[in-house]
């Protein structure tokens, strides 16, 4: 009985097919899993830690949602606790919450979840993994990949940055697999049972009982497997049955391992899947967003009343879209735009409901005003584009002037034409004309010239136009009131909002707002300077940064395209590579000149190889990139903002190469022996190498959410991103493109990840666009986390929609979250509360204080359910506590 066999599968939702393809065969399988264990009471299955195989099966067989249910109950099959298997580095930390949220609760209504983090096939796993398990009642986790050398047993303690430990189930020897073999074979019961006996007793010790994950990639159970299981002395159980069935060592007893696991010592952990389809990370960064920071915290504080179901969608496709085969890129082209499609559906969801909310704001603002609201938990006074009418200054609620800058200006002559002009009135639909809205109308010298604005009180009439034309009227004109695009320098309160409008009566203003002593972008040549950080534009378009503590960087942003013969899971140089750095031509031009906004903009013309060129025999791949070349030109748009301490880039190009990847270099100010890099509720150091073992080559190739720092130099970060820190310069992923799904000789990986599945959509060709800042710092990293708050949460602009007589409504705050290394993750509705979700990415204990409109605050788990009162406005947080409360 020492060998407990867990029949299970391991099913990939979407991959090498698209999701509804792999759906057809889930069905079969599931049909197959209900009628094997009703007919064989003795048989145990583990439907593989995520409940979207359930939902998926029950679209097309609601009519089993009972025998499920019954088959849960009974501990025979288990189910949850995940939604999906996702990829932990390529979603934000709450995407991970949420994702364990609805695999736990809608397991729940099955029967109940397992109680087990089971995380068989993940590419490595996040620091903080430990601690959010733990948080959500759950004491156990199951690994893979990752897994450092240095366990050398099947258990041990896996410990989170704030100290929360998780007994950890390892898998050796196969992983998920390691007991796929035993019954293949009828005839070789016993010599298999006893060779899987002598390899995990090496593992798991003499006397502990033996764990055989019987299963694989899509597997079906086996008819009269309990039989086979029965004559080999072994007992058939779940993963959940077995683990919480151990009577071994506590967790304190056990081996320790801190933090995150990206070992390559016993398994491949593809790092190129952070990389590769770049514009899928980048649009799940945006919809995360969107949803996290916008929608859910203006909904929670400024609704009217909680869009839920709208929210729930919106993260069912988000929480969909991060499986560890699906936002990773790794699969075939039609896979990826489903992931793509299921994310802008996201995203489009939380833009409704922010849209539906700054609306109902905006409705208090007189038309010809802007509102403007803070996505942060903290005050703000940032630049902000709004588009205004006239030029008039603007002035704010209390009639103090604010600072602006305009920076161009929109055409006003829409139309002036030859034509027939009761053509022209069959463009006017009510009193909408070419977008804008008639303010009136004249008729001079054979010209009907309308006048139109973006909005307008003034009745119009066509037949009266109609009525009026005479045959002499051969010319229209379109003419609209002049509009601006203006920076403006505002303040706004905590998660609230304020309003500002052009100064239409003209009278004296009060002078500026508070901000008054703000330094403005000062430009010389090729010199911006905002008082806090000097950017100058070299010959050859790199810049060097100079902060205000005398930080200088030279040489950032120096664009360097290489080869990629590798696949969508590795990256991998040809055998004789060929790296472009230098460009063939340089023009730096003026954009704007300040004293809000400065920018220039660096157009850089460069020849890259067309592709690459594999040859040699299957043993001894080689590969070189092509003689022909491409001509790519990169723009890079460098604008430094008042009162920012970076310079933010836009970089573009048009790929029309393959086979490359293309980094952006930044050489560090300091030398470095390891980064700092932020990512699902903690900032994680990592070295100059990364451990290898199993055969995959060990690149140092990490990934970054939000930010990364090292050296004195930190880059802030719209999504996910590649970073390698070598030769003293960090470099960043932009591109990598690939044409194969795997290739089954890849010079840095010894074994197919996949199939050999061509991806040509994965070359990634056509306008490719980035934005990142870079920020000279001196010290330890505390400073970059704000600095990137405020990078990746633009102020929003929403035109007022109110009566043009109303005044400005006063600024108004919303909900103030401070303290020392205390960041916001969520706020949202729930069941009547708000829940605020925080964490202290801090290596010492602090205190958050929490300020807003509420007189009850308790604590909460990740789940949920509320626990014991708390002081909001004195929280104190142990170093990097994940901690959640509920106010109202």
């Amino acid at each position: 009985m020492r060998v407990v066999v867990v029949p299970h599968t391991h099913w990939d939702r979407e991959w090498y097919e698209p999701f509804q393809r792999f759906r057809l065969r889930l069905v079969a399988l599931m049909d197959e899993v209900l009628d094997t264990m009703e007919r064989e009471p003795a048989y145990h299955f583990t439907l593989d830690g995520q409940l979207a195989c359930v939902d998926d099966y029950l679209e097309v067989r609601p009519e089993a949602r009972d025998r499920i249910a019954a088959l849960v109950r009974e501990g025979r099959l288990a189910i949850g606790p995940w939604q999906i298997l996702l990829d932990e580095f390529l979603c934000s930390g709450e995407n991970i919450v949420r994702n364990l949220e609805l695999g736990m609760s809608r397991a729940d209504k099955l029967g109940r979840a397992m109680p087990v983090g089971y995380l068989p096939d993940m590419f490595g796993h996040t620091a903080q993994m430990p601690q959010i398990l733990r948080l959500a009642g759950l004491e156990h986790a199951c690994v893979y990949r990752g897994v450092p050398s240095s366990v050398r047993t099947d258990a041990f303690a896996w410990v989170a940055p704030d100290g929360t430990a998780v007994r950890t189930q390892y898998l050796p020897a196969g992983g998920y697999g390691n007991g796929a073999h035993l019954f293949e074979a009828p005839g070789e019961l016993e010599a298999r049972a006893e060779q899987f006996v002598a390899t995990m007793t090496r593992w798991q010790g003499e006397s502990a009982p033996l764990l055989a994950m019987y299963g694989t990639d899509h597997s079906a159970p086996v008819a009269g497997l309990p039989e086979m299981v029965s004559s080999l002395g072994a007992r058939m159980d779940t993963l959940s049955g077995y683990i919480t069935s151990l009577d071994g060592p506590a967790v304190g007893e056990l081996p320790r391992v801190e933090g995150e696991l990206r070992s390559h010592a016993r398994a491949n952990i593809l790092p190129g899947v952070i990389s590769v389809r770049a514009h899928v990370k980048q649009a799940m960064g945006r919809a995360e967003r969107m949803v996290e920071r916008y929608a859910e915290p203006l909904a929670a504080l400024w609704g009217d009343s909680w869009p839920g179901r709208f929210l729930d969608m919106a993260w069912w496709r988000l929480v969909d879209a991060s499986g560890h085969d699906s936002v990773t890129g790794c699969g075939v082209d039609d896979t990826a735009q489903q992931v793509a499609a299921r994310i802008a559906e996201a995203e489009h969801l939380g833009q409704a409901v922010r849209d539906m909310v700054t609306s109902r704001l905006a409705a208090a603002v007189p038309s010809g005003g802007v509102l403007v609201v803070n996505p942060s938990p903290f005050p703000r006074a940032g630049v902000v584009l709004v588009e205004v009418a006239g030029s008039d200054p603007l002035v704010d609620a209390s009639g103090a002037r604010v600072p602006a800058q305009t920076l161009e200006y929109a055409p006003t002559l829409l139309l002036d034409e030859e034509m027939d002009p009761r053509v022209a009135l069959t463009f006017v639909h009510g009193t909408e004309l070419y977008g804008q809205h008639v303010t009136g109308w004249s008729l001079d010298g054979g010209v009907l010239t309308f006048t139109v604005a973006r909005e307008s009180s003034t009745p119009f009439d066509v037949a009266e136009v109609s009525a009026a034309l005479t045959d002499d009227v051969t010319r229209v004109r379109i003419v609209a009131e002049p509009r601006r695009t203006v920076a403006a320098l505002v303040e706004t309160p905590a998660l609230g909002h304020t309003s500002l409008r052009p100064n239409l009566q003209r009278t004296s203003a009060t002078g500026y707002v508070s901000a008054q002593t703000w330094d403005g972008v000062r430009t010389h040549a090729r010199v911006m300077d905002n008082g806090l950080l000097k950017v100058e534009v070299a010959d050859d378009g790199t810049l060097t940064l100079t902060s205000r503590d005398g930080v200088t960087v030279t040489g950032a942003g120096r664009v360097v395209d290489g080869g990629d013969v590798g696949d969508t899971y590795n990256h991998a140089p040809p055998a004789t590579d060929h790296l472009i750095s230098e460009p063939d031509d340089v023009e730096i031009g003026t954009v704007c000149t300040g004293p809000l906004v400065a920018a220039f903009d660096v157009r850089r013309v460069y020849r890259w190889p067309a592709d690459a060129q594999v040859e040699g025999t299957p043993e001894l791949p080689a590969a070189t990139r092509s003689d022909r070349t491409e001509e790519i030109v990169v723009g890079t748009r460098v604008e430094l903002r008042a009162g920012e301490p970076f310079v933010r880039l836009q970089v573009e190009f048009d790929n029309r190469c393959s086979d490359h990847r293309v980094r952006l270099h930044v050489p560090l100010p300091a030398a470095a022996t390891s980064s700092f890099a932020e990512g699902q509720f903690a900032v994680v150091e990592r070295g100059l190498t990364a451990e290898g073992g199993c055969g995959e080559t060990p690149l140092p190739t990490f990934p970054a959410s939000s930010w990364v720092s090292t050296g004195g130099v930190a880059a802030l970060l719209e999504h996910v991103t590649e970073y390698e820190l070598a030769d003293g310069e960090l470099a960043l992923t932009l591109l990598r493109s690939v044409g194969y799904l795997s290739r089954n000789r890849n010079a840095l990986r010894p074994e197919p990840a996949g199939p050999q599945l061509p991806t040509p959509a994965a070359q990634s060709r056509g306008l490719r666009r980035v934005s990142l800042a870079l920020m000279p710092h001196t010290g330890s990293w505390a400073a970059v986390p704000p600095a990137a708050e405020v990078f990746r949460h633009d102020l929003l602009a929403v035109p007022g929609t109110g009566d043009a007589s109303l005044p400005l409504p006063p600024a108004a705050a919303g909900l103030s979250v401070t303290g020392e290394g205390v960041v916001m993750t969520s706020l949202r509705e729930r069941d009547g509360w708000k829940e605020l979700r925080v964490v202290a990415l801090s290596d010492a204990d602090t205190v958050a204080t929490i300020e807003g409109a509420f007189t009850e605050a308790r604590a909460a788990d990740l789940r949920g359910r509320p626990g014991a009162p708390v002081d909001a406005s004195r929280l104190p947080l142990r170093a990097w506590e994940i901690a959640t409360i509920q106010l109202r």
